[in-house]
């Protein structure tokens, strides 16, 4: 006899592929609930299943759920309350704290705090040409301060050369060299300084600094070796900084450590051959060093460079138009052939008396500039009037061969008269035009160096003699100088000149330091 059921077909239950587990409810009792019910105990009506919300299921059916798992869901529930409540306590306390660093904090000054006295806020007004005699704040001086090595500034010669170019082209160019920048008169200039160095080939740039800064880069990439002296100036630094090279710097002309360096490159060379056959390799020199006022030691140079195969840079801008018989520079005061140097700069703007600068060399590496020499491609070109007196600069120096050993000569006798000044030592050739006065002894404080040395610069200006101290981007250099007094010979100078500054520095140096 078949046992009574109650009815169960609209019982809502969830589904899931353990359903009997799940639910808690009999196996039977989920057929039932899945299937209508049992086939023996099926009501003989026909009629549709009612839907699971219009069924009441009778109290006696009701599946009860364990109590355990009620306590379970309703501990479990409490803790992710809890856990949510400290979450968002965590949220609320980072949202403070966020908001109380935004309102302490304060943005860094756009450029450090610099006192009033600083020098370079402080300016020196010249009123005249910067020529032999210089009126510095309204006092005229003998001056030993500008790169006029040759006195051609105020030449005659030169300035009618500036205002007859000035008259035909007029002030500026207002556009690059690639871009109807180049005149006739550029042109001109680069054929004479290419056949005047004995080179294939030359490139002018409008600005100075910018010529070896955008050579370097023209030619030494990422991945290429520069070994460079310690005591470059700062435009070849910016150069190398751009080219993104791999850097080693050697001792000051100190051609044991350079080959050290050079040595110990090659040993790394031999344990990665295919990467060393696409790495170039350069050395970067001065002819004169501006920081120093000392000559390198090029034959030297040339030996390791066909030892190490690398590259030779020269930078000349002191000693183009000083060295040698002619004023070529380094390579003719050596002897040195100029096909073996890759690549010579110099500035037009200490011997020729103008502005910018040009490189010279082979054909195919002048060239190569003219595509990515950055000072080059995007500068508006140099002014056609400059050009012209660089060009009449240069026919002077062509004209006049003994102008070179008259500066020399000079350079020999000032150096000489300032030797043995009491807390001051001389820095430099006895033949460079540019050489710098170092304290004997520091302070030990840099500021306290400067402030000495300045007050022997301002006691010389009083009784006009006209000197300035070096100066430096002292956050920006790679290897600082200690400070200086950089002491400018030009053939204007008489020897009468000379004595009187020699015996003006030794006075007032004695009265500062002493």
């Amino acid at each position: 006899m078949d046992t009574w059921r109650p009815p169960v077909q609209g019982i809502c239950l969830p589904r899931s592929a353990s359903g009997p587990a799940r639910t808690g409810l009999s196996p039977s009792l989920t057929a039932q609930a899945r299937g209508g019910g049992d086939q023996r105990a099926a009501a003989p009506a026909q009629a549709p299943p009612p839907r699971a919300r219009d069924v009441t299921v009778p109290r006696h059916a009701r599946v009860d759920v364990p109590v355990a798992f009620r306590k379970e869901a309703q501990r479990l529930t409490m803790a992710n309350a809890a856990e949510q409540w400290v979450l968002v306590e965590m949220v609320q306390a980072l949202y403070e704290e966020k908001e109380e660093l935004i309102e302490e904090w304060q943005p860094e000054p756009l450029v450090p705090p610099v006192s009033k006295d600083h020098p370079a806020l402080n300016y020196n007004i010249v009123s005249g040409p910067p020529s032999h005699n210089i009126v510095v704040n309204g006092k005229e001086c003998i001056n030993f301060a500008s790169f006029n090595f040759l006195g051609l500034l105020d030449n005659p010669r030169v300035k009618a050369a500036a205002l007859a170019s000035l008259k035909k082209y007029g002030v500026g160019t207002c556009g690059p060299r690639g871009f109807y920048g180049t005149f006739d008169v550029h042109l001109d200039l680069e054929d004479r300084l290419a056949k005047f160095m004995k080179t294939e080939e030359a490139i002018i740039y409008s600005y100075g600094f910018a010529t070896i800064a955008s050579a370097i880069p023209a030619y030494s990439k990422r991945g290429d070796i520069v070994f460079v002296d310690r005591a470059a100036c700062f435009a070849i630094q910016k150069g190398l900084q751009a080219s993104r090279s791999d850097i080693k710097i050697f001792k000051h002309n100190d051609m044991a450590d350079l080959e050290r360096l050079l040595k110990e490159q090659e040993i790394e060379d031999q344990k990665n051959p295919r990467k060393a056959r696409v790495t170039r390799r350069f050395i970067v020199v001065e002819g004169i060093y501006m920081n120093t006022g000392t000559i390198c030691p090029l034959p030297e140079l040339v030996k390791l460079k066909y030892k190490y195969k690398a590259r030779i840079f020269l930078e000349e801008s002191l000693s183009f138009g000083v060295l040698g018989e002619h004023g070529r520079g380094v390579t003719e005061h050596y002897g040195i052939n100029i096909d073996d140097i890759d690549l010579i700069s110099a500035n037009m703007e200490n011997a020729l008396a103008s502005v910018g600068g040009f490189c010279c060399g082979r054909s195919f590496v002048i060239d190569h500039q003219r595509l990515s020499g950055q000072g080059y491609c995007f500068s508006a070109s140099l002014p056609p009037l400059l050009a012209a007196a660089a060009i009449e600069a240069l026919n002077i120096m062509e004209e006049n061969p003994g102008i070179f050993a008259v500066l020399k000569e000079k350079c020999r006798k000032i150096h000489k008269a300032l030797q043995g000044i009491s807390g001051l030592r001389v820095m430099g050739e006895s033949f460079s035009p540019a050489f710098h006065l170092h304290l004997e002894e520091s302070t030990g404080s840099r500021e306290k160096d400067v402030k000495l040395l300045q007050e022997i610069v301002n006691q010389c200006m009083n009784r006009s003699i006209a000197l300035t101290q070096a100066r430096y981007l002292d956050k920006e250099e790679k290897c600082l100088p200690p400070p200086s007094i950089r002491v400018v010979v030009t053939v204007e100078q008489t020897e009468d000149e000379l004595e009187r500054a020699a015996a003006t520095i030794k006075e007032v140096a004695q009265a500062v330091l002493l």
